[in-house]
Protein backbone atom coordinates (compact mmCIF):
# COMPACT_ATOMS: atom_id res chain seq x y z
CA UNK A 1 0.00 0.00 0.00
CA UNK A 2 1.32 3.52 -1.19
CA UNK A 3 1.74 6.06 1.75
CA UNK A 4 1.57 8.85 -0.54
CA UNK A 5 -1.83 11.04 0.21
CA UNK A 6 -1.14 13.32 -2.56
CA UNK A 7 1.41 16.18 -3.50
CA UNK A 8 3.25 19.08 -2.36
CA UNK A 9 3.88 22.00 -4.23
CA UNK A 10 7.02 24.78 -3.27
CA UNK A 11 8.99 27.79 -4.20
CA UNK A 12 6.07 28.94 -6.50
CA UNK A 13 6.46 32.92 -6.20
CA UNK A 14 8.10 34.26 -9.08
CA UNK A 15 11.17 35.12 -7.19
CA UNK A 16 11.72 31.93 -6.01
CA UNK A 17 11.21 30.19 -9.25
CA UNK A 18 13.82 33.11 -11.01
CA UNK A 19 16.31 32.37 -7.91
CA UNK A 20 16.40 28.40 -8.34
CA UNK A 21 16.18 28.96 -12.94
CA UNK A 22 12.52 26.85 -12.45
CA UNK A 23 10.12 27.31 -15.31
CA UNK A 24 7.38 25.78 -12.98
CA UNK A 25 7.21 25.12 -8.64
CA UNK A 26 8.76 22.09 -7.27
CA UNK A 27 6.43 19.16 -6.74
CA UNK A 28 7.03 16.05 -4.51
CA UNK A 29 4.89 13.48 -3.12
CA UNK A 30 3.23 14.35 0.27
CA UNK A 31 3.40 11.29 3.06
CA UNK A 32 0.45 9.87 4.55
CA UNK A 33 2.95 9.21 7.60
CA UNK A 34 3.26 12.98 8.26
CA UNK A 35 -0.07 13.74 8.70
CA UNK A 36 -1.38 14.84 11.93
CA UNK A 37 -4.61 16.31 13.09
CA UNK A 38 -5.42 19.79 13.99
CA UNK A 39 -4.35 20.42 18.07
CA UNK A 40 -1.27 17.85 17.48
CA UNK A 41 1.55 18.86 19.39
CA UNK A 42 4.65 17.95 17.37
CA UNK A 43 8.55 17.50 19.18
CA UNK A 44 11.19 19.74 17.42
CA UNK A 45 13.35 17.85 19.09
CA UNK A 46 16.35 17.17 16.32
CA UNK A 47 15.06 19.78 13.93
CA UNK A 48 17.39 22.44 12.32
CA UNK A 49 15.60 25.56 11.38
CA UNK A 50 11.12 24.39 11.61
CA UNK A 51 9.00 26.27 9.46
CA UNK A 52 5.26 26.73 9.71
CA UNK A 53 3.77 27.42 5.95
CA UNK A 54 0.16 28.41 6.09
CA UNK A 55 -1.16 26.91 2.68
CA UNK A 56 -4.46 26.16 0.76
CA UNK A 57 -5.34 22.14 0.26
CA UNK A 58 -6.67 21.58 -3.05
CA UNK A 59 -8.87 18.30 -2.62
CA UNK A 60 -9.35 16.66 -6.06
CA UNK A 61 -12.40 16.23 -6.56
CA UNK A 62 -14.08 17.90 -3.69
CA UNK A 63 -12.80 21.46 -3.29
CA UNK A 64 -10.29 23.69 -1.00
CA UNK A 65 -8.99 22.98 2.46
CA UNK A 66 -6.88 24.53 5.34
CA UNK A 67 -3.33 23.64 5.59
CA UNK A 68 0.25 23.50 7.80
CA UNK A 69 2.59 21.90 6.53
CA UNK A 70 5.84 21.92 9.21
CA UNK A 71 9.29 22.01 7.76
CA UNK A 72 12.72 21.67 8.49
CA UNK A 73 15.26 23.75 6.06
CA UNK A 74 18.29 21.55 7.21
CA UNK A 75 20.18 23.24 4.14
CA UNK A 76 19.95 26.59 2.11
CA UNK A 77 17.36 26.14 -0.22
CA UNK A 78 19.60 26.53 -3.08
CA UNK A 79 19.95 22.84 -4.97
CA UNK A 80 17.16 21.69 -6.75
CA UNK A 81 18.11 17.79 -6.85
CA UNK A 82 18.85 18.22 -3.10
CA UNK A 83 15.41 20.21 -2.45
CA UNK A 84 13.52 17.44 -4.17
CA UNK A 85 15.15 14.44 -2.44
CA UNK A 86 14.39 16.03 0.88
CA UNK A 87 10.90 16.19 0.16
CA UNK A 88 11.15 19.40 0.03
CA UNK A 89 12.06 20.02 3.49
CA UNK A 90 8.39 18.35 4.56
CA UNK A 91 8.35 16.60 7.94
CA UNK A 92 4.58 16.88 9.07
CA UNK A 93 1.33 18.08 7.62
CA UNK A 94 -2.26 19.20 8.87
CA UNK A 95 -5.11 19.23 6.67
CA UNK A 96 -8.62 20.02 6.87
CA UNK A 97 -11.53 18.55 4.85
CA UNK A 98 -13.00 19.69 1.38
CA UNK A 99 -15.24 22.48 1.47
CA UNK A 100 -16.93 24.15 -0.94
CA UNK A 101 -15.24 27.84 -1.78
CA UNK A 102 -13.84 29.60 -4.11
CA UNK A 103 -10.25 30.69 -3.51
CA UNK A 104 -11.70 34.41 -4.13
CA UNK A 105 -13.45 33.75 -0.54
CA UNK A 106 -9.97 33.04 1.08
CA UNK A 107 -8.46 34.39 3.19
CA UNK A 108 -5.57 34.24 5.76
CA UNK A 109 -4.95 35.20 9.68
CA UNK A 110 -2.15 33.70 11.71
CA UNK A 111 -1.41 34.07 15.18
CA UNK A 112 1.18 32.53 17.35
CA UNK A 113 0.48 32.09 21.61
CA UNK A 114 -2.74 34.72 20.41
CA UNK A 115 -0.40 37.41 19.27
CA UNK A 116 -1.51 38.18 14.99
CA UNK A 117 1.83 37.68 13.08
CA UNK A 118 0.54 37.32 9.76
CA UNK A 119 -2.70 36.97 6.84
CA UNK A 120 -3.14 37.87 3.86
CA UNK A 121 -6.67 38.61 1.47
CA UNK A 122 -4.81 37.18 -1.21
CA UNK A 123 -3.82 33.43 -1.06
CA UNK A 124 -2.47 33.71 -4.41
CA UNK A 125 0.72 35.79 -4.66
CA UNK A 126 3.36 33.33 -3.40
CA UNK A 127 1.76 29.90 -5.42
CA UNK A 128 0.61 31.69 -8.66
CA UNK A 129 -2.59 30.29 -9.91
CA UNK A 130 -4.21 26.97 -8.81
CA UNK A 131 -5.13 25.96 -12.12
CA UNK A 132 -0.87 26.76 -12.64
CA UNK A 133 -0.18 24.43 -9.52
CA UNK A 134 -1.95 21.90 -10.60
CA UNK A 135 -0.70 21.66 -14.15
CA UNK A 136 2.94 21.64 -12.29
CA UNK A 137 2.05 18.18 -10.35
CA UNK A 138 0.21 16.63 -13.59
CA UNK A 139 3.37 17.22 -15.21
CA UNK A 140 5.73 15.78 -12.38
CA UNK A 141 2.87 13.19 -11.96
CA UNK A 142 2.63 11.94 -15.58
CA UNK A 143 -0.73 11.41 -15.24
CA UNK A 144 -4.20 13.41 -14.40
CA UNK A 145 -4.59 13.65 -10.69
CA UNK A 146 -7.35 11.19 -9.10
CA UNK A 147 -10.54 11.82 -7.10
CA UNK A 148 -9.14 12.36 -3.43
CA UNK A 149 -6.08 13.20 -3.96
CA UNK A 150 -4.65 16.43 -2.32
CA UNK A 151 -2.33 19.06 -3.37
CA UNK A 152 -0.95 21.31 -0.68
CA UNK A 153 -0.21 24.50 -2.52
CA UNK A 154 2.41 26.09 -1.14
CA UNK A 155 2.71 29.02 1.20
CA UNK A 156 -0.02 31.84 0.76
CA UNK A 157 1.98 33.70 3.65
CA UNK A 158 5.45 33.80 3.58
CA UNK A 159 7.59 30.25 5.90
CA UNK A 160 7.18 31.54 9.61
CA UNK A 161 9.87 30.40 12.44
CA UNK A 162 8.60 28.03 15.00
CA UNK A 163 10.31 27.22 18.65
CA UNK A 164 9.30 25.16 21.65
CA UNK A 165 6.60 26.67 23.86
CA UNK A 166 4.51 28.32 21.60
CA UNK A 167 0.66 27.59 19.83
CA UNK A 168 -0.53 28.47 16.57
CA UNK A 169 -3.73 29.14 14.86
CA UNK A 170 -4.20 29.50 11.50
CA UNK A 171 -7.86 30.80 10.26
CA UNK A 172 -8.47 30.14 6.49
CA UNK A 173 -11.76 31.85 6.60
CA UNK A 174 -14.08 30.22 4.96
CA UNK A 175 -11.93 26.95 4.83
CA UNK A 176 -11.81 27.00 8.20
CA UNK A 177 -9.01 26.66 11.01
CA UNK A 178 -5.92 24.79 12.45
CA UNK A 179 -4.06 24.56 15.07
CA UNK A 180 -0.36 23.20 16.40
CA UNK A 181 1.35 23.55 19.26
CA UNK A 182 5.40 22.63 19.56
CA UNK A 183 7.81 21.18 22.35
CA UNK A 184 11.11 20.55 22.24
Amino acid sequence: MSDQLGWKVAFGAPAAMERLGLARPLVAPLAASGLLGSGATVSLAGWTRPVLEVEVAIWIGSGLGAAIELVDIEFPPDDVERILASGIYHRHVLIGPPLSAALDDVTARVTCNGATVAGTDDPTPLTGPHEDVLDAVRATAGRDLRDGEVVIAGAVVPPLPVAPGQRWHTDLGRLGSLDVAFTS
